[in-house]
């Protein structure tokens, strides 16, 4: 279901609007990483307690279509018979929203699925009822993507920066015996000698007058962007991410006289969003609840509370 297939001209369209052009950051193992990393740690964040119809595996799919696609459709198929969903009953699915009322709200809801004979046109809030995580009808994986991105690039600069730090002494000798030399000084050292002795006629040519070894080193490596910085700067970003999607977060580099106020003015940045998908899903469950009284679906964040509820199981997944 992470796949969608696109014809040539849609793929030139994506890249031709892609700013630089020439970069292309999606395209890569490590991108894919970081969006399922980033989806499982935003689905920490929402604890549903499905009905027992829709336990075990379905809890999974549950979560991806809300946050894959912003909003599940909930319905009985048992009227459609022609179209094969009297077999299945109650269930919820993804669904293709058509139609606008006076409000610009969509009025139906198309489903399509293998296990149907044909595809089913239900009215919303009759046929179906719509649980939406967003205002928009937008999911979450545009944040994923965003974060996800800027992850992978700097993941590969870690990558880069871990090689380059592997970094040996080079040295170099004029003549056979100060190569042997060479060679037999670094024996020591590695052997945990505290002191080697050499001879003093072998550091300069007798007849040049001029050393015969050469040293390569790496200057200004405190200037460069260490690896330190880079991981630093990853777990800002994993921080910021947090943020967007509700876990309870301090900066990386926290102050060491953070004012009471501060942390509090943190606190309420990462609910923001996930409040707001607390409000549409509590109005979404609202009018399942006035459509299908015997449908119960509860739901809660688990951070609502603090840090402290993080060790409150996840008892919405039950085999």
């Amino acid at each position: 279901m992470a796949y969608t297939p696109l014809f040539y001209d849609n793929i030139n369209l994506i890249n031709g609007t892609y700013q630089p052009s020439p970069v292309k950051n999606r395209n890569n193992l490590a991108f894919d990483y970081w969006v399922r990393t980033l989806f499982h740690r935003a689905q920490s964040s929402l604890i549903f307690d499905l009905p027992d119809i829709w336990q075990g595996e379905l809890v999974d799919f549950w979560y991806y279509v809300l946050f894959k696609y912003g909003y599940v459709s909930i319905q009985d198929l048992t009227k459609f018979a022609k179209a094969g969903g009297d077999q299945i009953g109650m269930c919820f699915n993804a669904v293709g929203l058509t139609g606008f009322n006076f409000y610009y709200q969509p009025t139906t809801a198309i489903l399509s699925n293998p296990a149907l004979t044909d595809s089913i046109e239900m009215k919303i809030n009759e046929d179906c009822v719509l649980v939406k995580l967003n205002p928009d009808y937008y999911g979450c994986w545009d944040v994923l993507e965003y974060y996800a991105e800027k992850l992978s690039n700097l993941d590969n600069a870690i990558n880069m920066s871990i090689i380059n730090n592997k970094f040996a002494f080079v040295l170099g000798g004029k003549t056979k015996a100060a190569v042997q030399t060479l060679k037999k000084v670094m024996d020591k050292i590695n052997a945990g000698e505290p002191t080697v002795f050499l001879d003093y006629r072998i550091l300069d040519d007798q007849k040049t007058k001029e050393t015969p070894f050469q040293f390569l080193q790496r200057d200004n490596l405190k200037n460069s962007y260490l690896t330190s910085d880079q991981l630093m700067d990853l777990h800002t970003i994993l921080s910021d991410f947090d943020a967007e999607v509700g876990i309870p977060t301090v900066p990386y580099q926290k102050k060491e006289r953070e004012t009471e106020y501060e942390s509090k003015s943190k606190y309420a940045d990462g609910m923001s969003r996930a409040l707001t998908w607390k409000r549409c899903i509590d109005a979404s469950l609202k009018r399942v609840k006035q459509i299908y009284p015997d449908l119960d679906i509860k739901f809660r964040l688990r951070w609502e509370g603090g840090v402290s509820d993080v060790n409150n199981e996840d008892d919405n997944v039950r085999s």
